[in-house]
């Protein structure tokens, strides 16, 4: 079901180790030729592309593009009173975090009149991307909205694909959590179409272009992407889930096998991955594997997934090795199952985020923990973060001198400019004293 990796006795270099761990294969640079002409026609043909690309993607075609305002309160109104609590319980708890990420406005004085002030400015109007293939995700709505409104985005347009269930429109619990929100902008729109309609604006739908665009998907999202950062920015290339878990003696198998499961369900290429030091816990949790995968709601999926090259468990020495390992990999997300948690976190560099003991799952990050859930994936989180406020914050210095300030560093500033060859950088000082 699950195939063993075992490094024990290795010493491998940092280069060795990125070879050797497993990985989902996502060749986002091939699909960038597929989705190039998806989005140089939405920029043609604005909205009827858009309602193309969802009769052949999603097999329907919307009636509209932009959901009505009616619509979106009609979804709250029929949201299941169960699961509008935990949604409200959702944004309660990612607003309280998210609020920790914006940093205050802070003033430097170098001198007698001589100031720079340090401050975050956020983007005027950002494109949110939910994505709607195999599951529903208003866990996706909340994670990247409260980010965005933390960071005091004033203009939010939602975007998630027609669902043919639902006659072309984006999904009702979608609606409803964007109606919790107070989002009003929501169109019913996928793929790499959304994003070109996002990145570029849509004339006939009154959409316009966004400064940035945040949000999980496909390959195909990622590729278009790619293609239009630059012209936007953007959060990250997302590729599929994935879940490490450093796990010693200590762990309880089942716990282990379960949040092996729920990162596989998500995807076929969804990479689950073990790391221990303790051969009876490997096989103690390929046993429970075997107990539990047969009853899980999505099987064929986590059997898929499991079996996968993306997929291992990986026996390794010490807790050292472990981290070592996990460092390398850099997973989106990394749990600890350990006697010593506190001491791995410290040891920690690359993951993007970190759920320590048997009572902190991913799926409670997923929707509750007050985390945000969209994370770097593929190992990039060994250079990037998870999605924040600083997503949609930009940092602004604000320099004011007097002239007696200016006046003092008026020598350094035309030693420098003689230096670089630039002598009109030091005359625009010395004018000011002539």
């Amino acid at each position: 079901m699950i195939q063993t990796l075992d490094l024990r006795g290795s010493h491998l270099t940092r280069a060795e180790l990125l070879a050797r761990v497993p990985r989902a294969q996502v060749d986002i640079g091939a699909a960038v030729s597929r989705v190039e002409p998806l989005i140089a026609d939405v920029r043609e043909r604005g909205s009827v592309a858009l309602v193309d690309q969802a009769e052949r993607f999603d097999g329907v075609r919307p009636s509209h593009v932009r959901i009505p305002p009616e619509r979106i309160q009609d979804a709250l109104t029929n949201l299941p009173p169960e699961v509008k609590r935990a949604l409200l319980e959702s944004i309660n708890r990612v607003q309280q975090a998210t609020a920790a990420q914006v940093p205050p406005e802070r003033v430097t004085t170098l001198a007698t009149g001589a100031t720079v002030t340090q401050r975050w400015s956020p983007v005027s109007r950002v494109g949110l991307y939910v994505p709607g293939g195999k599951a529903v995700y208003p866990s996706s709505v909340v994670m990247n909205v409260v980010a965005a409104q933390v960071a005091g985005v004033e203009h939010i347009a939602l975007a998630s694909p027609a669902q043919r269930e639902f006659s072309g429109e984006v999904h009702p619990t979608i609606l409803a959590a964007a109606a919790l929100l107070g989002i009003t902008e929501v169109y019913a729109m996928g793929g790499a179409g959304a994003i070109a309609a996002l990145a570029y604006g849509v004339a006939d739908i009154e959409l316009e272009p966004v400064d940035v665009i945040t949000g999980p998907g496909n390959v195909f999202v990622a590729a278009a992407k790619r293609v239009v950062n630059g012209v936007v920015g953007i959060d990250a290339e997302a590729g599929t889930t994935e879940i490490v878990i450093i796990a010693d003696a200590t762990a309880v198998p089942d716990f282990v096998a379960s949040d092996l499961i729920s990162q596989a369900e998500h995807d076929e290429a969804a990479a689950s991955v073990l790391i221990t030091d303790s051969p009876d816990l490997a096989e103690a949790v390929r046993a429970s594997l075997q107990r539990l995968v047969p009853v899980t709601g999505n099987r064929d999926r986590v059997v898929a997934a499991l079996g996968g090259p993306q997929s291992a468990i990986i026996l390794v020495d010490d807790s050292d090795m472990a981290v070592a390992v996990s460092n390398a990999y850099g997973p989106e997300h990394l749990e600890l199952h350990t006697a010593h948690n506190a001491t791995l976190v410290s040891q920690i560099r690359n993951a993007g985020a970190i759920f320590v003991g048997p009572y902190s799952p991913v799926s409670l990050g997923d929707y509750i923990a007050g985390s945000n859930h969209v994370l770097p994936t593929g190992g990039s989180a060994r250079y990037t973060s998870g999605l924040g406020a600083y997503a949609f914050l930009r940092a602004q210095q604000i320099v004011e001198y007097s002239a007696d300030a200016l006046r003092d560093v008026q020598l350094p500033v035309v030693a420098l400019a003689e230096a670089e060859q630039l002598p009109g950088h030091g005359d625009a000082v010395t004018i000011r004293f002539s």
